[in-house]
This record gives C-alpha cells, structure tokens and sequence, in this order.
C-alpha cells in the first residue's frame, strides 16, 4: 500500500505528502500509476488475412495529482498553502516523485509539470497537477551491483532480476592482464541465448566501461587516466543485453586466468 509521496525539485527542495495526513496537504488522489498504453505497429499484406506484427513502444506517462488544502488558519493559510506548493510544481518545472510503498520497494520517477489547476473559493480547495514523465517507467533508487569472474567453461552467472520491466546493465572491466577480448553470453527466461562480442585488447589496469542501456548505449576504456570510446570493438552482430523479469543467466567468457567485472543495473517497473 501507498503510504507516502516526496516531490524533490532540481533546486534541491522537498516535499512530504504523507498519505495520511490530516492537516496542510491530504492526497485525495493518484492517477497514472498504472501500465501505460503500448503503440503496435504491424502491417497488412496481400492474399494473407490479418496483419505481420512489426514493432510495439510504450507511451509516455500521465500522472495526476489530486492534494486537498487543508489549513488550520494557525500556520498557513489556503492561500499560503498554494503558494507554496508553486515553489515545487510550476509549470515547466522538472521533478522527482519518489513513491514509498509498504512491503515493496522504494520507487521513482522523473517528470515535468504541464499544468496546475486549483479551486480557491470553495469550502473544500483543492489543486490538480498534471505531470507528463516522457520515460514511462517507475525505478529503484538503489542500482544492484553483482561481481563475478570471466570464466573458460560453462559456469554461469545467475542474475534474479525482480523488475517488469526489461533493463539494460553497466558493465565494467578490470582486468590484472592483458585480455584480447570477451564474449558476454544472456540466457533469459526464455531460453533464447543473445551474445554480446567485445574484441579490443585490454591491457592489465585498464578500466572498461560498457552500457547496454537503452537510449545511453556506449564503451569506454580508461588507461592511464585518458578515457576514450571504444564502442568499435563491439561486434556489429552483438545483441545488446537486456535482463528480463525473472531469472538470467551470464556467461562471460575469456581464454586464461579469470578476470574481475562487475554488472550494474537498475531495476526498473512498468506500474505500481
């Protein structure tokens, strides 16, 4: 159960809404939190009844914020209560939600606001403010971070990756020799294994940094303090990794000694 929202502006200012609260601000009510509605694009062909499925995307999403004005005239008034609340939500204004849900993780979500609207001369005031976050999806605050060794053989690296969402990982590098290449294999839950081939040599103190995350793909290698792209050295047939709901396994394979990596990743929830 929801019990509690914070609005954080990128000035550094906060807002506490507790869900429970009796007097300043009481959350009437949420919209938005729900799956948000997915485009299909397919394509229709001749002699052939139906249509191809070709591509799906998820819209952006709308949150509704319903607060009542609660004052009880020794602090703030309706009046000032509103005002206050402009100095976190103006139009155009970007923030964070963070939503805090009893039994279930800590979830977040950047948005900016479109629109406030507030009645002031009724016996009950109150503001709706509509939020239009362009990137759908609710995260969690805290990345996870896995460490694990290259391996010459079939061992597998098991990730339990708890979102419902797909998320793509940060993986880094360190290798104490040099390394001429790895191969990164994904097994998902569905059995289908994707592979993601990296080919530039590494030197013994390198530090690689590779992102498959959408939208923020790159490769970069830091030798002695100068960090440069390497995004070359992946293979154009690699399949970029993402981990899906449920268990992954990772193989990250490499002639020779092990060498140290880590995985990061953001777990990542379509509705809440």
């Amino acid at each position: 159960m929801l019990h509690k929202v914070e609005i954080s502006t990128e000035q550094g200012l906060t807002l506490e809404l507790p869900l429970e609260s009796l007097s300043g601000y009481v959350v009437k009510d949420i919209e938005g939190l729900d799956p948000v509605k997915a485009t299909l694009v397919s394509s229709s062909f001749a002699m052939m009844d139906g249509e191809q499925y070709q591509s799906s995307r998820r819209e952006s999403r709308n949150i509704l914020l319903k607060l009542g004005l609660e004052s009880d005239y020794s602090t703030l008034t309706n009046r000032e209560l509103r005002l206050q609340l402009y100095k976190f939500l103006m139009p155009k204004s970007h923030v964070r939600l963070r939503f805090f849900i009893e039994d279930a993780p800590t979830v977040d979500i950047y948005g900016r606001v479109e629109s406030f609207d507030s009645t002031s001369f009724t016996k009950e005031p109150e503001a709706v403010i509509s939020l239009v976050c362009h990137q759908p999806d609710f995260y969690s605050p805290t990345p996870v971070v896995i460490e694990g060794l290259t391996v010459s053989d079939s061992t597998e690296l098991m990730v339990n990756y708890e979102g419902t969402v797909e998320s793509g990982l940060i993986l880094t590098v360190r290798p104490d020799r040099d390394l001429s290449g790895f191969v990164m294999h994904h097994r998902p839950p569905d059995g289908k294994m994707r592979t993601l081939e990296f080919s530039e040599p590494l030197a013994a103190g390198d530090i690689l940094k590779l992102s498959t995350v959408t939208g923020g793909k790159f490769a970069r290698r830091t030798r002695e303090a100068i960090e440069e792209s390497v995004l070359y050295g992946v293979s154009p047939y690699s399949a970029w990794i993402q981990l899906f709901p449920g268990l992954n396994a990772l193989r990250m394979f490499s002639e020779g000694a092990p060498v140290p990596y880590t995985v990061e990743y953001t777990t990542k929830f379509g509705g809440i």
